[in-house]
């Protein structure tokens, strides 16, 4: 009879578990289509809204100094360039640090102290590295509004974030994967550079993309340190010392985001129409250099590790 009843007790037991398992799979299910639709929502509405000035004959091709029908041709060259000098000086810098913090520094209250502030780093707010920005770069420096003021600026909060991803990236690969590469006889450089890169480079790639993603939509750092100026690049200019010249990285520039905000606090007949369609370019550009991250990083990952 006793053990009629446990097995009573258990069964209950274990339907009201079943009950509340289905239940907070159903309220995690609610959640994460929820956010997944508010997503679609809005980037749905953006394109919905500018894909058709987006599509426009001459839009991406027209400066925006432009008599008639000014396009985004300068501010989406700008976006591009600045994106790839603040990789081209965060990346190897953020990969150094992680590397030294997970590999090679000791366990003491300096190592702590320096895992403190790449945390605070990370958490400024944009508009404050841009005003430290437009302090040192700008004026002390006397680099003056140009693009190697913002792309530095862009770097300092663009370095805290690829240090913690890359660090964790580092930190999720095995012990044992280390273990067998010492066991093998390889140094901890060669074990760090043929054994943990290739198996955490997935994660590495996610974290620069994600980072990527923020650097191309930034404007609040970028108003105070490259400028909110249009400028009418030309493609043929060799001299890289003109302020026309596209590579010129001390003439000022003006991104898609800036290009965004400078219009809507500069209301005036067909800037409307203009911004979304420049908030189309943007997300669209982000997207689609997200998912071609994505496959990319699967791609290095597979012949890196052979796999």
């Amino acid at each position: 009879m006793a053990n009629r009843i446990d097995e009573v007790d258990l069964d209950a037991h274990a339907a009201k578990i079943g009950r509340q398992d289905r239940v907070a799979t159903g309220i995690l299910t609610v959640i994460v289509a929820f956010v997944l639709a508010l997503l679609a929502a809005i980037v749905a509405f953006i394109v919905f809204q500018g894909i058709g000035k987006a599509l426009s004959p001459g839009f991406l091709t027209t400066p925006p100094t432009a008599d008639e029908n000014p396009g985004i041709s300068s501010e989406l060259f700008d976006s591009f360039y600045m994106l790839a000098i603040t990789l081209l000086i965060s990346v190897p810098i953020s990969l150094g640090a992680a590397i030294f913090l997970v590999e090679y520094a000791p366990d003491n209250w300096v190592t702590k102290a320096a895992s403190t502030a790449i945390e605070t780093l990370s958490s400024l707010p944009s508009i404050v590295v841009g005003m430290f920005g437009s302090l040192f770069f700008v004026v002390t420096l006397g680099w003056g509004i140009s693009i190697l003021a913002g792309a530095m600026a862009l770097t300092m909060f663009n370095i805290p974030i690829l240090v913690r991803v890359i660090q964790q990236a580092l930190e999720d690969v095995p012990r044992s994967q280390r273990d067998a590469g010492l066991a093998m006889g390889l140094t901890r450089w060669e074990t760090t550079i043929h054994v943990l890169l290739p198996a955490a480079m997935p994660a590495i790639v996610t974290g620069i993309v994600i980072s990527a993603g923020r650097v191309f939509g930034e404007a609040a750092a970028l108003i105070f340190t490259s400028g909110s100026a249009a400028v009418n690049i030309n493609f043929a200019s060799m001299n890289l010392a003109s302020p026309r010249n596209p590579w010129n990285v001390f003439r000022p520039a003006e991104t898609l985001a800036v290009h965004i905000w400078k219009l809507k606090m500069e209301p005036s007949p067909g800037n409307d129409e203009i911004v979304w369609g420049t908030a189309c370019v943007l997300i669209i550009c982000v997207l689609l250099f997200n998912v071609v991250a994505r496959f990319l990083g699967k791609a290095l990952a597979k012949k890196m590790t052979s796999e």
